[in-house]
């Protein structure tokens, strides 16, 4: 039963932990994910011009 209770209240540490880190902007954030050409709406855009190459 005693082991119990300690493991509830490390699970309840650990989660205010977290939230405490979550809520400061500590936590490290993701970079952002490199666009690609089909993603860019000016690439798309361009698209259904015609080519003055040709």
């Amino acid at each position: 039963m005693k082991f119990l209770l300690v493991v509830v209240l490390v699970a309840v540490a650990i989660y205010l932990t977290i939230r405490v880190i979550e809520r400061r902007g500590v936590a490290p954030r993701t970079p952002p994910r490199p666009v690609g050409p089909d993603d860019d709406p000016d690439f798309l855009r361009g698209l259904d011009r015609p080519d003055d190459d040709r």
